[in-house]
């Protein structure tokens, strides 16, 4: 199943969704939905009282739940208990909550964007931008992201065609690369930015991210170039233009005086701040 993974927000809420490419359909993690809809301190046990109550729901159970593989709280990729619209739809009718109607139609029009970003994808990088205008990033911030995000597809496609497997060797190669630039682990570097779940790139300074963008391209070029075949050949690479982008943070904070990778994280200022600013 060609899958891609995504979050998306309601309410303030998070809530995981996967893609199916070749069924065309979302999958929606149902103890996200829960949480959404309840506000439950603990969402399996409100499940198993919902299921309890409404027989026919339980009945059904297996056939509306699949199984999928959702990043979870850890950061890990595990299975977890999903539905596509339909199945949402069924369970969201056992939930009593205010909520229900107005988080319904936000599922229909999550599912109605994603056809249409698939006959026009321009379609979605006007979505990111909405949405991180929204959440108060600058324009000079966001056009920098999301020339980050092209440059990631460019070097995934890279990965995909060297026969590099889409999970855990994805990570590892994304792992070496970030160490070589940086100095330090994505986990490093997350905990110097005291992150736990939130997104690495999207807590970025202006700068940390020209240099994560810098080292990513120059490693898709480096494939273009060396056509490697398979997770060792290209851990190589990664590890060479990491380092490249390495040297250029070196003369940066030779010249500056001092390290441009920042502990400033999005939540704590708006957005950019200037290059090679430290909190």
């Amino acid at each position: 199943m060609t899958q891609k993974q995504s979050l998306q927000l309601f309410d303030n809420h998070k809530v995981r969704i996967v893609w199916n490419a070749e069924a065309e359909k979302y999958y929606f993690s149902i103890t996200d939905v829960v949480q959404v809809l309840t506000d439950s301190v603990d969402v399996k046990q409100y499940i198993k009282r919902m299921r309890t109550r409404d027989l026919e729901l339980n009945s059904k159970w297996g056939t509306i739940c699949t199984p999928v593989v959702m990043l979870a709280p850890d950061g890990k990729r595990r299975k977890s208990q999903a539905a596509d619209l339909e199945g949402v739809f069924r369970i969201i009718q056992s939930i009593p909550s205010p909520k229900a109607e107005p988080f319904k139609q936000w599922m229909a029009m999550v599912a109605s964007q994603r056809i249409d970003q698939m006959q026009d994808p321009e379609l979605s990088i006007q979505q990111a931008i909405a949405d991180y205008t929204r959440l108060g990033y600058s324009e000079k911030w966001i056009n920098q992201r999301i020339r980050s995000i092209e440059v990631r597809k460019e070097l995934t496609d890279e990965w995909t065609r060297a026969g590099v497997e889409e999970g855990q060797q994805y990570a590892s190669l994304t792992n070496i690369i970030t160490q070589a630039w940086s100095g330090k682990t994505v986990g490093e570097y997350k905990q110097h930015k005291g992150l736990h779940k939130e997104s690495l790139r999207d807590n970025m300074t202006n700068m940390e991210l020209t240099l994560n963008t810098l080292a990513e391209i120059t490693t898709a070029e480096l494939h273009k170039q060396n056509n490697p075949q398979g997770f060792r050949a290209s851990a190589k690479l990664a590890k060479e233009g990491g380092n490249i982008a390495g040297n250029t943070r070196k003369e940066i904070e030779s010249r500056l005086g001092h390290s441009v990778i920042s502990s400033m994280r999005a939540s704590d200022a708006i957005l950019p701040i200037e290059d090679g600013e430290t909190k």
